[in-house]
């Protein structure tokens, strides 16, 4: 299956109100952290990738680190790290599980972060130890709610 069909690709959203003409794109479908990680389930296995408003908040990404294959994440621990010209952050798990795929080229070309956040630029894909966890993350309405408070 072609990874990148998973999550909605750029475009599918559409510019939201109250953001002062600023657009955020927020796919529906998705689940979304407090840290800015999106997720997309399919079964047991769940794509993950950092949200349109923190890659934009970031600004250009020029570093990522991320696990390998086998590696097991926990909800709410870091799992990798991404650099901007910016700022260097950890990149949190929304769920626990084990590392099944990582986008092997995104190390090369970041930036591709910034292009396409929920297509070309998800991170990693988990088997999801305890699926129950999806129910803690929020909808794409309740996310577009707390990135308003923030910016408040």
């Amino acid at each position: 299956m072609d990874v990148r069909a998973t999550p909605p690709h750029r475009g599918a959203g559409a510019p939201k109100a109250g953001f002062t003409g600023v657009y955020m794109e927020v796919p529906p479908g998705l689940k979304y952290s407090k840290e800015h990680e999106w997720v997309a389930a399919e079964e047991s296995v769940a794509t993950i990738g950092i949200t349109d408003h923190a890659q934009d908040q970031l600004g250009e990404i020029v570093y990522l680190e991320l696990p390998a294959v086998g590696e097991k994440i926990s909800k709410d621990d870091p799992f990798g790290v991404v650099e901007s010209v910016k700022a260097v952050s950890d990149i949190y798990a929304p769920v626990s599980g084990t590392v099944v795929e990582v986008n092997e080229g995104l190390p090369e070309s970041p930036e591709v972060i910034n292009e396409d956040p929920y297509g070309d630029g998800w991170l990693i894909k988990v088997r999801v130890s305890d699926l129950s966890e999806l129910e803690d993350l929020m909808d794409g309405e309740e996310y577009e709610e707390m990135v308003a408070k923030e910016k408040e």
